[in-house]
């Protein structure tokens, strides 16, 4: 079992601090983890995500390294962490997102879905017991069951139909993962996830399915797929007062840093999202004041710091001009400069929560610093 040791709560909210420990090391939570899909968070060398940035767990994904590099090049690796020269914690989606969204053909069966690569078409078969056997080749100390994702807008009836086809292979998932053992000498944890739509009765159907199976956390999953904001933050509320205290949250592919706040406050543990590097890539940077778009051209002759508030690599050594040079000339660099700026900005937003949370302050800190983090500063940037 994974246990969170809850070391603080905020007595305003649900929100509360603690930490579990897996044997790549300890993490603390809340905890945003960097997405690195494909054994690489885009853009951002292993050193800086580890001694700059400070990430305590990355996250990758079941499909994509299925696809490639493949299990046999994994397992001949000795595991992800040393293909990857990544010896912290990882967590490994189930692929079951991707399968939905990427692939244009898939067939849904009550034992798996079958569906065609998107990287080259060939066909290919996931059932619950593969996806638990190809998280063994990858050796994540956190496996994903497999689930459908359902989209947004949903009908009830489809939703429902979802929900129970999730819980047949969640018990499925659990049975594989009980029979069969870790390759490369380190403990797995397997996760299961929560869906149901925007419907709170299968959220408490799908939520009760899987507690009955004893995972060794709970996923929050099927949301930030188009829903209105509020109704994600009900629908969060609402699952984890349904979850056990004892074990770690995950809301998964959330979100904005607003968004993040939000969910810690209604008691989630766990994030990830791809926006800090996507938005990275595309020259917006969060900061400590609103969010910078580094292609305007009022930052031309612009000579400070990206935000005055932030110690990151990027804030330490490089100016606003400088930045925009970069993304303006289309250099690589401008990518990881932006890119380790974000994810310093994401995990650096969590430790502060976790500090006020401790502290009992939490709810009015997050007030004020999210009324200050989702200000759209920029001008229209420059073509």
């Amino acid at each position: 079992m994974l246990k969170l040791n809850i070391t603080g709560t905020d007595g305003n909210s649900k929100a509360r601090t603690g930490f579990f420990e897996t044997d790549h090391g300890k993490v603390e939570t809340p905890i945003f983890m960097p997405v690195g899909t494909q054994g690489t968070v885009k853009a951002v060398n292993q050193s800086y995500l580890e001694s700059d940035i400070k990430a305590q767990i990355v996250l990758s994904n079941t499909y994509h390294l299925y696809l490639r590099p493949g299990t046999s090049i994994l397992e001949e690796a000795g595991g992800l962490h040393n293909f990857i020269n990544w010896h912290k914690p990882i967590l490994t989606d189930s692929g079951g997102y991707q399968v939905f969204s990427l692939s244009e053909l898939r067939k849904l069966k009550d034992d798996g879905v079958e569906f065609r690569s998107h990287l080259d078409g060939s066909k290919h078969f996931f059932t619950p017991e593969k996806v638990i056997g190809i998280q063994r080749s990858v050796g994540s100390d956190i496996m994903m069951s497999l689930d459908e994702c359902t989209p947004f807008p949903c009908e009830y009836e489809y939703a429902l139909k979802s929900t129970q086809l999730t819980s047949r292979w969640a018990e499925l998932n659990k049975e594989a993962f009980d029979k069969s053992k870790p390759l490369y000498g380190n403990k797995q944890f397997l996760f299961g996830i929560v869906q149901g739509s925007v419907y709170k009765d299968l959220r408490e159907k799908s939520a009760t399915d899987l507690m009955n199976l004893d995972f060794d956390g709970y996923s929050i999953g099927g949301l930030a797929v188009g829903e209105p904001a509020e109704v994600m933050y009900d629908i969060v509320d609402f699952t984890t007062s349904i979850l056990p205290a004892d074990r770690p949250r995950y809301l998964m592919g959330v979100g904005r840093p607003e968004n993040i706040l939000e969910a810690i406050q209604r008691g989630v543990d766990m994030f990830d999202c791809v926006m800090p590097t996507r938005n990275a890539r595309n020259a917006y940077l969060f900061t400590s004041t609103g969010i910078l778009s580094m292609r305007n051209a009022k930052y031309k002759n612009d000579f400070g710091t990206i935000d005055e508030s932030c110690d990151c690599y990027t804030c330490r050594n490089y100016t606003r001009a400088y930045l925009r040079h970069l993304f303006v000339a289309k250099e690589i660099l401008a990518l990881e400069l932006a890119s380790i700026h974000n994810l310093h900005f994401y995990l650096n937003l969590v430790e502060e929560a976790r500090g006020h949370i401790k502290n009992g302050d939490f709810s009015e800190w997050k007030l004020k610093v999210t009324e200050k983090i989702s200000l759209n500063i920029n001008n229209k940037p420059e073509d």
